[in-house]
């Protein structure tokens, strides 16, 4: 390994020790990059790597607020401006238990050379809080939603920092933080946020956009690659907007999605989820407060399998739909015993660093989520486009831009892969070619 990437990785995994995360991901993204590095000796001297893996600003902050029967609670808030030298720092706001410094950092990390990826002016970042809206009434989510965004309009804006939602943060949280937004502001900055409502300068196809990007991706890599998609069946976990918006374009190209999974199991459709009753009741079953994905299987006579993963089923393609190290070595051994051939991600880092390459180890190939689920974003800095002109795109002006964002990722991918010898890596060549972008935007930007 390059001396100095080495030299990187090892300083930055001693200075955040409590961070495995992040570490993960910087130490993934550096050794794909190491190429690069070697042809440019000049980022060593300019101590490009040590500042590419620092945030630029690191925002924490407490959050009080009421639940209904008027206890106080307290959270916490964050909001990571990771790398702007692109553009506005882009990325979700995450509301879920699970969220800390570490998850949020290697998330607007991976969201730098997301954005860079899809050509769009926009820098890198993420947010949210330990907040779990799970069970809350709309009361409590508002007044949550209220209260986390009066600390954080201070720190954001069109032109400096425009967050997006996530897990836990849909339309409805985007409204109650949009509306308080415009209060505190007295002004209707409304491209402050994105995945915002229709009536209120939202865009059509956002909330399947991640869904339908990561199919526009599996499309074009399957024609690099000579293959059709049409006919292959396809595993996905979560059911979330990511796993629906997958069900939907999937079944549009005429391939077939045949599992959903939640945090107590996974349901089974071999004749797959490609109706539309099935597709829709997606949305009432993640609408519900007692959100089940077993509700899908006695809805529609399926094998629930309780505690389990979707894994094991044999598909073509897995598609991890869920949240982060959902699928380590032991899973991707799974895959393979399976015959499984291509693995792409709709997820935040799903699988670990090992479990990667193990798949691609054996033949799997693999579509990082950097690379596969762009779309989401992708449609948010379109929507800043429509808010900055005051214009309102037909879904399908909408589609055809996102489809081809995708595609342009996939090309430029396979060019950076074969450009450095590493024919076939996509991972790689998604590192390769966000990364270079941004050291030529950091370079030419001087020591900031």
């Amino acid at each position: 390994m390059n001396e100095y990437v080495q030299r990187v990785i090892h300083n930055t995994s001693e200075k955040h020790k409590d961070q495995p995360e992040f570490l993960q991901s910087v130490t993934e993204v550096l050794k794909t990059i190491e190429p690069v590095v070697k042809a440019h000796p000049e980022y060593e001297k300019a101590a490009l790597l040590e500042r590419l893996v620092e945030p630029e600003r690191q925002i924490l902050f407490r959050v009080v607020w009421n639940d209904d029967k008027g206890e106080v609670h307290v959270n916490t808030g964050y909001r990571i401006q990771f790398n702007g030298v692109l553009g506005p720092y882009k990325g979700g706001l995450r509301f879920h238990p699970s969220v800390n410094l570490s998850v949020l950092k290697f998330l607007g990390f991976e969201q730098t050379f997301k954005n860079s990826l899809t050509t769009l002016a926009i820098g890198g970042g993420k947010g949210g809080s330990d907040f779990d809206p799970h069970g809350k009434s709309d009361a409590e989510i508002m007044r949550f939603c209220q209260a986390f965004m009066t600390e954080l309009y201070r720190h954001i804006g069109p032109n400096t920092d425009v967050p997006a939602g996530d897990i836990g943060v849909g339309g409805r949280e985007i409204g109650y933080l949009f509306g308080q937004y415009r209060r505190i502001r007295d002004s209707f900055d409304n491209g402050v946020l994105t995945g915002k409502g229709l009536t209120f300068g939202g865009s059509l196809i956002r909330p399947e956009a991640t869904g339908f990007g990561v199919l526009y991706y599996i499309q074009r890599v399957f024609e690099h690659e000579g293959l059709v998609l049409k006919g292959k069946t396809i595993a996905v976990s979560g059911y979330g907007n990511v796993a629906w918006g997958v069900c939907k374009k999937a079944t549009e190209l005429g391939a077939k999605v045949v599992t959903i999974s939640g945090h107590n199991g996974y349901v089974y459709d071999p004749e797959g989820i490609d109706t539309k009753e099935k597709i829709n009741f997606l949305l009432e079953m993640r609408a519900s407060q007692n959100a089940n994905v077993k509700m899908y299987a006695d809805k529609f006579g399926c094998a629930f399998m309780e505690g389990k993963k979707p894994w094991e089923v044999k598909v073509d393609i897995c598609i991890p739909c869920a949240t982060q190290n959902e699928v380590d070595l032991s899973v991707a051994e799974i895959m393979v015993q399976n015959g499984t051939q291509y693995y792409f991600e709709g997820a935040n880092m799903p699988a670990t660093n090992e479990a990667i390459a193990y798949l691609q180890g054996n033949g799997v190939l693999v579509g990082p989520a950097k690379a596969a689920n762009a779309g989401g974003v992708a449609v948010s800095a379109l929507e800043m486009s429509q808010n900055s002109e005051r214009l309102s795109w037909s879904c399908e002006e909408v589609d055809q831009k996102l489809r081809e964002i995708m595609y342009n990722i996939v090309d430029v991918s396979y060019q950076a892969s074969e450009r450095y010898g590493l024919k076939r890596d996509l991972v790689s060549g998604a590192n390769i070619a966000g990364f270079e972008k941004v050291a030529e935007a950091m370079m030419a930007q001087g020591l900031i």
